[in-house]
């Protein structure tokens, strides 16, 4: 019976991995210097491009998959910031800023599938030089970096939030 249990909960938590609500809870720390967040951010964007060409895996955190919330779990991790491992429970993090306010290691949330109201993805701000560039995880292409101005990023990005 506690065998069923403990893959019942290994199941639900796969399965909410990659999924995400629009609820807001404000967390920031005025005391840090602007240096040490470009630091930090600079950290996590390093190490997220490691994982470039990484397949595809739900639940990944490892060079043998990953998934879109692993990688920025994994990534932050890297620069001892905690964040919390669902994408759900990350889109509640930090504060919302602007499209145009978006620095490198700022994340990104999106709905993918138009039949859900929910946040479903989430990427990392790598570069805003010109265009507004992210990496994330995909189902078919693993970890890529992408363009927020390709119309398929457009249509189903929903907000951007500063958690450093």
């Amino acid at each position: 019976m506690n065998r069923i249990i403990g893959l019942l909960t290994v199941l639900m938590l796969f399965l909410t991995g990659c999924k995400s609500s629009k609820n807001t809870i404000v967390t920031t720390n005025k005391h840090k210097s602007h240096r040490t967040e470009n630091h930090t951010a600079n950290t996590v964007v390093r190490h997220a491009l490691n994982f470039e060409g990484v397949r595809y895996k739900y639940g990944g955190t490892t060079k043998r998959g990953m998934d879109c919330s692993g990688l920025i779990y994994v990534s932050f991790k890297e620069a001892s910031v905690e964040l919390p491992r669902i994408s759900r429970d990350m889109a509640r993090r930090g504060i919302q800023i602007n499209r145009s306010e978006v620095q490198a290691g700022d994340l990104l949330f999106f709905r993918t599938n138009k039949r859900r109201k929910n946040i479903n993805h989430v990427g990392l701000v790598t570069n805003t030089r010109g265009t507004i560039t992210f990496i994330h995880s995909t189902t078919t292409r693993g970890v890529i970096t992408s363009s927020l101005n390709e119309d398929y990023w457009k249509k189903a990005f929903v907000e951007a939030r500063r958690v450093l």
